[in-house]
């Protein structure tokens, strides 16, 4: 039975079940519960901190698991990233009270707050900054107004919790995440891994994709499969209207209306778009 982690809170947890539930899985129905075995599937559910799973993963007691790109790095678990989910994504970013600092440089010397130390001090090192590192665990943007740091070094996703705190950002990313999945290492070519990793792609693809389907006049059936190439190729089925022919493609989600545009413009009729719920490429 294949062995999978998902976060059990924060914001991988919603996103991660859903992917799940859409790529025909259980998903655990109560937020409590910390083992759900899909039996049909023939796979064992594991709910862990999403902090943890890097850890189990990498140690082989979970086959795969689902974290973020920046918890696996700040772990230092020897996991292999097998795939990026397409959800969560965030900045990991240092910070200071509004109007103190003018660039990252001026963070030597001083005290930076945060939950990542690893990625942390890594950065640190390639930037030749030195720095103190308090390690805290959550929250870390109240850590300058208590005293115990001069900057902070946290995830973002809007930046919003730092400018309530009083702090703005400085400089570039330190790094950039999100969820991925990861496995254990010695996986090699599993079988069922690589039936939950086919099916998560098919969630992603059809996320992506629309079908679209529209009637064209043969003369211009071959501008029209220009617009909308498909994945290998468009299908064009013929009409009652020896004169028109109908065609269906997949097109990407966020070209959709442009494409439709386009489609009316060259002189398509009865443009229709279907949402895919899932896929196999």
């Amino acid at each position: 039975m294949l062995r999978v982690a998902i976060p059990n809170k924060g914001q991988l947890s919603d996103p991660a079940r859903e992917m799940l539930s859409e790529a025909g899985y259980v998903a655990a129905a109560n937020a409590r519960e910390l083992v759900v075995q899909d039996l049909e599937n023939d796979v064992e559910f594991f709910f862990l901190r999403p902090r943890d799973i890097a850890t189990y993963v990498g140690r082989g007691t979970i086959d795969v698991g689902v974290t973020g790109s920046d918890m696996l790095a700040d772990s230092g678990a020897h996991a292999d990233t097998i795939v990026e989910l397409g959800f969560a994504p965030s900045t990991f970013r240092l910070a200071a009270p509004a109007g103190t600092m003018k660039s990252v440089s001026d963070a030597d010397g001083k005290r930076i707050a945060t939950s990542y130390p690893g990625i942390l001090a890594h950065w640190l090192a390639e930037q030749k900054i030195h720095a103190e590192i308090v390690k805290l665990d959550g929250a870390v943007e109240n850590a300058v107004a208590l005293g115990v740091a001069d900057l902070v070094a946290d995830v973002v996703a809007t930046g919003t919790t730092l400018r309530q705190a009083g702090l703005e950002i400085l400089g570039e990313p330190i790094f950039k995440s999100s969820a991925i999945l990861i496995g254990r290492p010695g996986l090699g070519e599993n079988v069922a891994v690589q039936t939950f990793v086919r099916r998560l792609e098919g969630v992603m693809v059809a996320r992506s994709y629309v079908l679209v389907d529209y009637d064209i006049p043969n003369t211009l059936v071959d501008q029209a499969c220009t617009i909308t190439p498909g994945i290998e190729s468009p299908t064009v089925s013929t009409l009652q209207n020896s004169e028109w022919s109908a065609v269906r493609a997949m097109v990407p989600r966020k070209q959709v209306h442009a494409i439709m545009d386009e489609l009316y413009d060259l002189g398509a009729r009865g443009v229709i778009v279907t949402d895919i719920h899932a896929c196999r490429l």
